[in-house]
């Protein structure tokens, strides 16, 4: 089973004003989304974020998604990122082959 994982940012919370700069991202809403064509699955969080005194500012106006989702991963580790990537996988395999099934009950047909 081959899944292409989707990452998305959905929302973005930024203080007003914080050190001379306006709009500071502090945290991110995201999403993850796996297809294998068929079935999907999907994972949404939030994850908080500093910044990075040494690395230069990026104006909110300026951001682009790939650059917030790059803080995401970031921010995350390569250990939950993964994670989640199985968790996505896992629930696709699940709803090809169900581990718990609900059959009819054999007395209502």
């Amino acid at each position: 089973m081959t899944v292409t994982n989707t990452w998305a940012v959905v929302q973005m919370d930024a203080y007003p004003e914080l050190d001379g700069e306006t709009d500071v991202v502090f945290s991110i809403h995201w999403t993850l989304t796996g297809t294998d064509g068929t079935y999907t699955g999907s994972v949404y969080g939030s994850v908080g974020v500093t910044v990075d005194p040494d690395a230069p500012f990026t104006p909110y106006a300026d951001l682009t998604q790939a650059q917030v989702i790059g803080w995401v991963q970031s921010a995350l580790g390569a250990e939950q990122v993964a994670s989640y990537e199985a968790n996505v996988a896992t629930q696709i395999a699940d709803q090809i082959d169900p581990p718990v099934v609900t059959p009819p009950l054999p007395w209502s047909a």
